[in-house]
């Protein structure tokens, strides 16, 4: 909690409410008319609460508990009269929003609770009213202005709370996902290279052609590993682009090179030369492209067609320009659901049994620091569209 935030926030909201001396004055006055009530307002509150499962579900501690609590209450009550309405006691108000976070009372309890406080004061108020006192009006007022204050502050409490512990818990839930993901996409690597350390070791006669069949696969599998530690390493901590001209069919020569694409699909680029050349990094760019392909490829395991098409789009807004070059990679693969659809772009989001879903995240990153979208298209059974577009610039 910010302190200085929550008194900031609290005079202006005392401010917007119309709080004033005359309410300070009115509550002190009313206090000795309605202390008498206390014991009934607090015993009723909470038979209320132990009548209603749900909210009864905080009360752990039996009847002593119980009584504590009612200690509690009896102080709030006595602070809600006399104050002082200090920066201590916007604090301790504040307070009471935070325990019903950490003992799990859902913030409309807190609400329909007060609710309830506010018609016993009202309905006390009325009871006890001196015939002579002119200023009844008022007073309800100043009840309905403190109390108001009051709910305020612990919601205030209650977003504050309950937002750091879904961030913690998130946080939690991310480091799991991540850990998972890394051991996962590491096991394999490591065992392989495990298997191939203690042939090494344990072998009474190894050919020259052995060993080196074997030390090739140990190198092999570090590459693996170093890529999965590269791909976090990449999305954790992307660079600002360095920009140089290049053209489309050089952008997908040097995505589709390294990658081993099965003979069972054939591949098709299309990247006519009047395309005007992109001003992009060229080695990020390589990175979104040759993920998508990657992921082309992976939607068509029986093999498919897969085609890199480059196409100029002018924009359809209320001016000519600017212009893009749009890069569409389309496969004939399974395609993906709504349901999917919707979380594709997510970082840690797969439908692959391995794999760390950053793949897709990290594209839709490159093109966004470039300006540009990457959007999808999919139809189960049909397959699926993934287009990259980016503004012509000049260098």
């Amino acid at each position: 909690m910010d302190s200085r935030d929550l008194l900031t926030r609290y005079h202006d909201l005392q401010s917007y409410v119309g709080w004033s001396e005359d309410d300070v004055r009115r509550l002190h006055g009313l206090h000795p008319l309605i202390v008498p009530h206390f014991s009934s307002i607090i015993d009723d509150f909470y038979d209320v609460l132990g009548r209603h499962t749900e909210a009864a579900k905080v009360i752990t501690g039996g009847s002593a508990q119980v009584e504590r609590l009612k200690g509690t209450l009896r102080g709030w009550l006595s602070d809600l009269f006399l104050g002082p309405y200090d920066d201590q006691f916007v604090v301790r108000r504040y307070r009471v929003g935070k325990r019903h976070v950490e003992i799990g009372l859902a913030p409309y309890y807190a609400n329909v609770a007060l609710a309830r406080i506010r018609r016993k004061l009202i309905e006390y108020t009325i009871k006890e009213w001196p015939a002579a006192k002119n200023d009844f009006c008022e007073t309800i007022e100043s009840i309905n202005r403190v109390l108001d204050l009051d709910l305020a502050v612990i919601e205030y409490a209650y977003h504050l709370e309950f937002t750091a512990r879904e961030q913690r818990q998130e946080r939690l839930a991310t480091l799991g996902k991540v850990a998972g993901g890394i051991a996962h996409e590491l096991r394999n690597p490591l065992n392989a290279i495990k298997t191939s350390v203690y042939f090494l070791l344990h072998a009474r006669q190894i050919t020259v052609e052995k060993q080196r069949e074997h030390l090739e696969r140990i190198d092999r599998q570090v590459g693996v590993s170093d890529r999965v530690i590269t791909a976090l390493s990449d999305f954790a901590r992307l660079p600002a682009p360095q920009l140089r001209e290049v053209s489309v069919a050089e952008l997908a020569r040097q995505a589709l090179e390294p990658l081993a694409i099965p003979s069972s699909v054939a591949v098709q680029v299309v990247a006519p030369e009047s395309l005007p050349h992109l001003l992009v990094d060229v080695l990020q760019l390589i990175i979104a492209l040759s993920n998508l392909v990657r992921n082309a490829v992976d939607a068509m395991p029986r093999g498919g067609e897969l085609r890199v098409v480059g196409r100029y789009e002018r924009d359809q807004g209320e001016c000519a320009a600017p212009c893009f070059v749009a890069i569409d990679v389309t496969d004939t693969g399974c395609g993906m659901s709504d349901e999917v659809l919707s979380h594709i772009m997510e970082p840690l989001f797969s439908t692959k049994a391995r794999g760390l879903g950053l793949g897709l995240a990290l594209a839709h990153e490159i093109v966004q620091k470039h300006g540009g979208r990457l959007q999808v298209q999919s139809q189960q059974g049909v397959g699926s569209t993934f287009t990259i577009r980016l503004p012509v610039k000049s260098a």
